[in-house]
């Protein structure tokens, strides 16, 4: 998993609306980009929805959301529209990006052993370093968490 320090790595994923969203051309810019197993899943809608309740108060911070999961930009388009979330999801079909950020790893449940998505979140600075970082994120509390962390680094 990529530490506090490190140059978050290039990407170009497509969105719900199947645009591609680079890094590079929203660099200058804090973004929160933030990893979760699968739409429309308990502990992943209630991120999401926690997430699109506290968007206005991330863009009052110069923050864009970016959520993150190994689903199709017409799952996200439909999570979106079921939930009516107001963030941007990225499809991360191939895993580039899970991979690149070290978050697609060995899980463990009911003593089955499987790859997926560990859920965590990254704080990227204007200048694409990571200045924050969560791994194995418990969902309660976690976008507050988030939040007053980007106010600190404000400060």
């Amino acid at each position: 998993m990529l530490e506090v320090g490190t140059q978050a790595p290039e990407f170009c994923l497509p969105n719900q609306d199947e645009e591609e969203i680079c890094l590079r051309d929203i660099k200058g810019r804090w973004i929160v980009l933030y990893f979760y197993p699968k739409d429309n899943t308990p502990g992943c809608t209630t991120e999401a929805c926690d997430f699109t309740a506290a968007e206005p108060e991330f863009v009052g911070l110069d923050a864009m959301i970016l959520g993150v999961s190994p689903d199709s930009p017409k799952k996200h388009r439909s999570f979106i529209e079921k939930k009516d979330l107001k963030i941007t999801l990225l499809a991360d079909e191939e895993k580039e990006l899970c991979n690149a950020f070290g978050v697609w790893q060995l899980k463990k449940f009911m003593g089955r052993e499987y790859m997926g998505v560990v859920r965590s979140t990254f704080i990227i600075d204007p200048d694409g370093k990571i200045v924050a970082v969560w791994n194995k994120v418990r969902v309660k509390g976690h976008v507050n968490e988030v939040k007053e962390k980007l106010e600190a680094l404000h400060a």
